[in-house]
């Protein structure tokens, strides 16, 4: 079983408009509904391509009960934690002119610390099972800044490969506990480091305690630093469409490949197949099946021989 882990769970709401202009009113062409939050999404895409998966986290009020009957179907077990708080909701407007996408997020609920110490008595009875977690996404008010490297210490007294997927001051204490695994994209590498080379930021990185980052690098690919070597897997083609949730197809792509033993050059290029063929799906958490099939033979990975 794969864990996933999305303290700050979303119902994600996706308008769609002919084109999105600035001060003007909008006739919205469809609107879909789907449970989100990296993590949610991450589960979503794991049960897609067959793996036992199990989603915790928090999930409260009348949105958070919305979410959990839209989960019910969709493959993933739901262990999310009830908190008396109403569940957050991100908007996506999507522009069928230019097929960007304009993304608004509220905040999340506040959680208490009665809150807080059910979900970690969750959580420890969830690891015993767990043949890998993911910890994925922003924290909601009242969960302190290191909750990340608490929880990467607790999965490592476990003997529990952990992921991480997050930014900021979470993400450097998160990298401080030592996960096996982090995954940031460039901008959150660079803010992380303070270098935008992304090669040497990667390695920056490693030097600060996670045993491996593998570094999103947009319509480039995905960039590896590993005990066992360098690598990009980059696409054979850029693929346009809304890249909502194509982070989190990858770490579902390298997550998969862990608990699967594949070597890294596999992992990548499954991670960055998954991710293009997420820009052209309908939202986060899903993909576009032929898509995946057509380009994850074609995707090229290039090793590096040398270390920095």
């Amino acid at each position: 079983m794969i864990l996933t882990v999305t303290l700050n769970t979303a119902l994600d709401i996706t308008y769609r408009v002919p084109a999105l202009v600035p001060h003007a009113s909008h006739r919205v062409t469809d609107v879909a509904e789907r449970p989100g939050g990296k993590g949610v999404n991450v589960a979503r895409v794991l049960a897609a391509l067959g793996h036992d998966t199990v989603v915790t986290g928090f999930a409260g009020g009348p949105t958070g009960a919305v979410l959990r009957d839209l989960l019910a179907p969709l493959g993933p077990v739901d262990a999310l934690v009830p908190v008396a708080g109403n569940t957050r909701r991100t908007i996506a407007v999507a522009d069928a002119t230019t097929g960007d996408t304009t993304q608004l997020n509220e905040p999340g609920p506040a959680v208490t610390p009665e809150e807080w110490a059910a979900f970690l008595t969750s959580y420890a009875e969830l690891l015993g099972d767990a043949d890998a977690v993911a910890l994925c996404g922003s924290l909601p008010p009242g969960i302190h800044v290191g909750a990340y490297g608490e929880l990467i210490r607790r999965a490592r007294a476990a003997g529990v490969p952990v992921l991480l997927d997050t930014s900021g001051e979470p993400l450097r204490r998160g990298i401080a506990a030592r996960p096996d695994l982090v995954k940031p994209n460039a901008d959150e590498l660079a803010q992380l480091t303070g270098s935008r080379e992304p090669l040497r930021a990667a390695h920056d990185a490693r030097r600060r305690g996670a045993h491996a980052v593998v570094a999103s690098l947009g319509a480039d690919g995905m960039l590896a630093a590993t005990p066992e070597g360098r690598w990009q897997a980059v696409p054979p083609a850029r693929v346009k469409g809304n890249p909502t949730g194509a982070g989190d197809s990858a770490v579902a792509g390298l997550l998969s490949g862990l608990v699967e033993r594949l070597p890294w050059p596999e992992r990548l290029a499954r991670a960055v197949a998954l991710s293009a063929a997420t820009v052209l799906a309908p939202a986060a958490g899903e993909f576009d099946t032929s898509t995946y099939a057509d380009l994850l033979p074609r995707v090229e990975v290039t090793a590096h021989a040398t270390a920095a």
